[in-house]
């Protein structure tokens, strides 16, 4: 004889008040100071991207980030552009540039070029990293007469001169590398060579740079590492780049950013609340600095930074 079971009655929201987990939310705004910020920009192509580039420095400024960094176009692609980028910003902005410098398609000795002339441009804060292959090559493979790897680069540049550098790093590992373990090696190799930071590559699961917080710590790592952080424009796009980089994309924002295809202004306005709760988040938990890929699209980052309570100061003439 079945014994069907009683109809259980959904519960409503005193009930699930009741008898559910309690949460106590993110601290008040108040309690939390504005964080320490950065922001990467990239080298312009062309005259009209120039303009958006300059839009995007302008309206940035203000904010007095600690440092912007200018992106090295894979295989070294952009050298002129990043190295004009980034001498334009002492002359003319009062902002500290960090330029980007890889290991990529130069000997040694033109790599200590590159950095020299940074240095003689008033540059004092290097990005040093191993880069992407050029287009069209499968695999990295390095200069006969180059820097192998970024801890050599390190290594290099403290020895021309006395650069801040900061490095990446990949909580979710780097996609060729061996292993988790062999990865955090790597970095560790870069902060013994002179590293002076490392910034992470943009995640979205806070749990997974928090955790990889502990394993540097277990590593014995401990310089600042800076969590890198997406404000996501184009779900479709920074899915497609996010399975090339190995960046994870958690199933929920899939669902946040559905239907929005045709719907630009919603999907900012979605992105700058997930980018201000991460933030906020990581804040929580003793988070202080964090580093913006602004893709040269300042609004999103502008609106997240004065979430965050950073306001604009007046910009001093360099």
């Amino acid at each position: 004889m079945d014994h069907a079971l009683p109809e259980v009655p959904p519960q409503g929201t005193l009930q699930r008040w009741l008898t559910g987990p309690r949460f106590g939310g993110l601290p008040n705004f108040a309690d939390m100071p504005p964080p320490k910020l950065s922001f990467e920009f990239f080298p312009p192509k062309t005259e009209a991207l120039e303009a958006q580039l300059w839009s995007c420095i302008r309206r940035l400024e203000p904010l007095r980030p600690c440092f912007v960094s200018v992106t090295y176009g894979a295989g070294g692609t952009t050298q002129a552009r990043t190295h004009a980028t980034v001498a334009r910003i002492v002359r003319e902005t009062s902002l500290t540039p960090a330029a980007h410098l890889t290991c990529v398609g130069a000997s040694r000795g033109e790599v200590d070029d590159v950095a020299r002339a940074y240095w003689d441009a008033g540059v004092r804060h290097i990005v040093a990293l191993r880069g992407d292959p050029p287009a069209g090559a499968e695999r990295y493979e390095a200069h006969p007469e180059g820097y192998a790897y970024a801890a050599d680069l390190v290594a290099g540049l403290a020895r021309i001169a006395p650069f801040e550098i900061s490095v990446a790093a990949y909580p979710e590992t780097h996609p060729t590398a061996l292993s988790s373990d062999h990865d955090l090696d790597n970095l560790k190799r870069k902060i013994d060579a002179g590293a002076t930071r490392a910034i992470t590559q943009y995640f979205f699961d806070s749990d997974v740079f928090l955790r990889f917080l502990d394993r540097c710590a277990a590593a014995g790592i401990t310089l600042p590492i800076v969590p890198g952080i997406m404000p996501v424009s184009n779900f479709n796009q920074m899915k497609k780049f996010s399975a090339m980089c190995g960046a994870g994309v958690p199933a929920w924002m899939g669902r946040l950013f559905e239907g929005l295809d045709e719907d630009p202004e919603t999907r900012r306005m979605v992105s700058v609340v997930l980018a201000a709760e991460q933030v906020r988040l990581l804040q929580a938990n003793g988070v202080d600095e964090f580093h913006f890929y602004t893709l040269n699209r300042p609004d999103l980052v502008y609106a997240i930074a004065h979430i965050l309570g950073a306001r604009p100061q007046p910009v001093t003439p360099p």
